[in-house]
């Protein structure tokens, strides 16, 4: 699977300024906007932390996928943040969190936005993986690594 179907290179940043959960997701969400398949970043913003706190997207390792199937989107959109310092993201392991990806999907989409997740967390279980995505500088590189590492 090719997730770079799903991302743009507008969609990526190495320099997410948030500080807290809700400042990252709203980066997240205000960067997804800019794809013509989110209709609604205000109904976006508010399925993604109704998600959230229902239980924390951050899996460990540095890692957490915000994610919502939503109203607010015609498909499938995958926006990347890294946050050098890090984030507490009430993530499993407490530790803080520096690569976010934030998975919006069409609420019938059930079977795509599954594959998207369960590609990612495959990605993310590497080490060396995360560590690419940790010192990668453009993202154009970044969409390569995502479609490419096994």
């Amino acid at each position: 699977m090719k997730l770079s179907k799903f991302c743009s290179e507008e969609l990526i940043t190495f320099d997410l300024k948030g500080k807290t959960k809700n400042e990252v997701i709203r980066e997240l969400v205000d960067m997804a906007s800019q794809s013509n398949l989110v209709k609604d970043a205000e109904e976006l913003y508010r399925d993604v932390t109704e998600r959230e706190n229902l239980v924390t997207t951050g899996v460990g390792y540095g890692v957490a996928f915000p994610h919502a199937k939503t109203r607010a989107t015609r498909g499938i959109v995958i926006a990347f943040g890294r946050s050098d310092t890090g984030v507490d993201f009430d993530a499993m392991d407490r530790k803080p969190v520096h690569l976010f990806f934030l998975i919006a999907a069409p609420e019938d989409a059930i079977g795509a936005h599954l594959n998207v997740m369960a590609r990612l967390s495959f990605i993310m279980k590497s080490e060396e993986n995360r560590k690419k995505l940790m010192e990668v500088q453009s993202p154009g590189e970044l969409l390569q690594i995502i479609d490419t590492v096994e």
